[in-house]
């Protein structure tokens, strides 16, 4: 992949002009003209990065986004981390006397709005130009956020480009521009149904930026749906969610069930604001009047009669009830749109649903000058219809909703069509929704010639229901990972690897589409690039990588613990890890009553091991090895756990008895018909060995890669 620079080279000592271009990256630039001559930028660590004085405090649309400096810091720490140079602070300077003054340099600037657009020919921000030349390499943005996306794709070559034999990265010289096909490139995020910290969604928010994926739709309340439960007596104790921590005395705090799995403002805050400085925009949405249980546990008169996940429209408390909802939480938001859901209503009730949504609009736009988007449910009307200033997120064929229609209609449309774009946290052995986007349907299965999906395909049977891909009112599209299984049933780090490798695809087919421009990835090249990229992605730690190992290095090994707790120094280990290690428990280390989390073997970021039945714990939610083992007191064991993506088990040997090998698995509710099991993958807890509750021994501790 790296032999172009090596061609050129000897092709120019042969006498003879080499052509160099960039390396197929993700997603594919728009164009790029390169140097006939071969010559190549040197980035070393005496890289110095200038921001235009003239547009370095500029905003853009974004009235409270970061500034073109402010992505300009956030591009230099992203630098710093992947090249491990020692970058000098950003300079503000006049770009017409100071660019020249040192070299290497990069520059970031903004250039005409005008000349870059988006497939619909309407004039985008998230366009850029870059010229590289042997000395420079200058980054010309539409808007801020433009000169920011021009950084991913500077960072994306560096990894993927000719390293110099000093530690220096050669990219070629030339020019290039680049646009996106469409202005929504989002994925949703059901965190309704499973409590994720906002720490962790601000690292996947710096995950997906490097692909140029500009939205993060969080569905906020939600409910399990278990119909003997939800339809039962029983009704107000089944699980549900609202993430969004009012203060006290507001007049919705009782409406949050678990306190402790909900985000204060300052929290929401932190996480909105880092993911805004990776050019990521948080899309709240609060699902109503359907996937409403967590408001009727709150206020049971709102609900409709018999079914308590629905709220009753023509009550007189149930409209004001969520306007008191949005009037706490609107001011949080920074984004210039919010989500009110409006999923899955009954279609009976459809005059009272279409008069709900032109009125949430209203008064969503008044209070806070924000536009509402929509789930896409046909509700059959003759006396209404919804606002076309309501952007509606199709997802869907039920009845005669139609993406098409709605455009006609003068609808704008996000595709979120489930045949393409649902994932779910666990897929059960009878079959479901996968966990990752699919390469082959997206690349080349999206209608019967082979053609690849883009926004504007909403079915690959029928291309009758499909669109051209310049259609002025398909806004992009959102691809929408659910927790239908519950809290348990996945951890946050599976969750990220359900969405690593598909944010990139994903990335890629909304940044360009599909059949439009010629320099589209092929499915070959993306499985080239994309593991290169997975690994060395700035801004977060996702794959709990140990720097500078690779599989079979240990990451530490002590033959005796000395104290409790023993701290190493590495927070947290991804699969695939080996973790072996002898332990003699006390018999109150292994009960299994009372307090049964006092012993902890091991503790990192993201897990924790007890000794009661191996026990591991992640967000909250424990996975105990079968009832059939315990460890016995006052006898050393030995213990090995291997992990990988898909699955952790232990391997147990005690002295005299043959090894025994059990497998950590969570226990699924499909839609209250059945239950089943599903493997679970775990991070190694490797900062802390050993705790104050335990009073055993922990010896020939070794931690490994692979």
């Amino acid at each position: 992949m790296r032999l172009s620079l090596l061609l050129a080279s000897f092709l120019l000592v042969a006498g003879v002009r080499a052509t160099v271009t960039l390396q197929p990256q993700i997603p594919s630039i728009q164009s790029f003209s390169p140097d006939p001559f071969g010559r190549t930028f040197i980035l070393t660590p005496e890289t110095h990065i200038l921001v235009d004085v003239q547009y370095a405090s500029n905003r853009g649309s974004q009235f409270s986004g970061p500034t073109l400096l402010h992505f300009a810091e956030t591009f230099r720490r992203d630098l710093i981390e992947l090249t491990s140079f020692s970058v000098p602070p950003v300079q503000i300077v006049p770009l017409s006397t100071s660019i020249f003054n040192h070299s290497p340099t990069v520059v970031l600037t903004l250039g005409s709005l005008s000349s870059h657009t988006l497939y619909s020919g309407s004039a985008t921000v998230e366009g850029y130009d870059f010229s590289i030349s042997n000395t420079s390499y200058v980054i010309s943005g539409s808007g801020p956020i433009g000169a920011w996306w021009g950084t991913r794709t500077l960072l994306q070559q560096l990894v993927l480009s000719e390293h110099g034999d000093n530690g220096t990265y050669n990219l070629p010289v030339g020019s290039g521009t680049d646009s996106p096909g469409w202005e929504v490139r989002g994925f949703m995020l059901d965190v309704g149904r499973h409590w994720y910290t906002a720490d962790f969604l601000a690292d996947v928010c710096a995950y997906a930026s490097f692909f140029k994926i500009n939205e993060l739709h969080i569905h906020v309340s939600d409910n399990l749906w278990i119909p003997s439960l939800l339809y039962g007596p029983d009704w107000h104790s089944l699980y549900s969610g609202f993430r969004f921590q009012p203060p006290p005395g507001s007049l919705v705090y009782g409406l949050v069930p678990y306190r402790n799995e909900s985000w204060p403002y300052t929290d929401f805050a932190r996480m909105q604001t880092r993911c805004a400085q990776y050019g990521v925009t948080v899309i709240p949405e609060i699902d109503t009047p359907g996937h409403s249980l967590v408001i009727s546990q709150w206020q049971p008169q709102l609900m409709l009669n018999g079914t308590p996940d629905s709220l009753n429209l023509t009550h007189p408390e149930t409209i004001p009830a969520i306007q008191s909802i949005w009037a706490q939480f609107l001011s949080w938001f920074s984004s210039n749109e919010v989500s009110i859901g409006a999923d899955e209503y009954s279609s009976s009730l459809a005059d009272a649903y279409i008069s709900f949504i032109n009125e949430m609009s209203s008064y969503v736009g008044g209070m806070s000058g924000k536009g509402i988007r929509v789930w896409g449910t046909y509700e059959p009307s003759n006396t209404s219809s919804i606002s076309t200033n309501v952007t509606i997120q199709h997802w869907d064929f039920p009845g005669a909703s139609i993406p098409v229609s709605l455009l006609d209609s003068g609808y704008r449309v996000i595709n979120s069509e489930q045949a393409f774009l649902y994932l779910d946290g666990k897929i059960p052995a009878e079959g479901g929704f996968p966990q990752t986007l699919n390469l082959s349907l997206l690349f080349s299965g999206a209608s019967a010639q082979g053609g690849g999906w883009a926004p504007n395909v909403f079915t690959a049977s029928d291309p009758g229901n499909n669109t051209v891909h310049n259609n002025p009112g398909l806004r992009g599209a959102i691809f929408a990972l659910w927790n239908d299984w519950g809290p348990n049933a996945t951890t946050p780090l599976e969750t990220y690897y359900q969405l690593s490798q598909s944010l990139a695809v994903f990335a890629e087919k909304t940044w360009t589409g599909s059949g439009v421009r010629s320099s589209e990835l092929t499915i070959e090249q993306f499985q080239v690039a994309y593991p290169l990229l997975n690994a060395q992605a700035p801004g977060q730690n996702l794959n709990r990588a140990v720097k500078s190992m690779k599989e079979g290095d240990v990451v530490y090994a002590f033959e005796s613990v000395p104290y409790f707790p023993f701290h190493t120094g590495v927070d947290s280990v991804g699969p695939p890890y080996t973790l072996s290690f002898s332990v003699r428990p006390t018999a109150a280390d292994v009960q299994t009553t009372g307090n049964t989390t006092a012993a902890r073997l091991f503790e990192g970021t993201d897990s924790a091991l007890y000794a009661s039945s191996l026990t591991f714990a992640c967000n909250a939610e424990y996975y105990p090895l079968p009832p059939v083992f315990q460890l016995e007191p006052d006898v050393w064991t030995n213990i090995t756990i291997r992990a990988t993506r898909e699955y952790t088990y232990a391997t147990v040997i005690r002295e005299g008895v043959d090894s025994v090998t059990y497998r950590y698995q969570t226990t699924l509710n499909i839609w209250g018909d059945y239950l089943t099991q599903a493997n679970m993958s775990f991070a190694a807890p490797s900062e802390t060995i050993g705790s104050p509750g335990f009073k055993g021994n922990v010896a020939h501790v070794v931690l490994c890669i692979g």
